[in-house]
């Protein structure tokens, strides 16, 4: 499994997959804060820096998920 460096205040877990192997999970909203609190980033640059060089960087099978955790499947349907 591959870690993200710097996000370990934001591990949540191993996701598993099928037919697939495990992956480390992070929680998307702490590796946000990681951002803003470590780095100094206000929000919305976290937000466009994780997008770009976290979320958007494929290093294979191995890679990491990044899970935005809801808490009424309504969520889903807000726009």
């Amino acid at each position: 499994m591959l870690l993200a460096d710097g996000f370990e205040k934001a591990f949540i877990g191993i996701a598993h997959r099928a037919c697939q192997e495990d992956v480390v999970a992070y929680d998307y909203d702490k590796c946000i804060a990681v951002l803003c609190e470590r780095d100094g980033m206000a929000y919305e640059e976290a937000v466009e820096f994780f997008w770009f060089n976290t979320l958007g960087a494929w290093v294979g099978d191995k890679t990491p998920v990044f899970i935005k955790q809801m808490t009424d499947i309504e969520e889903l349907y807000d726009d």
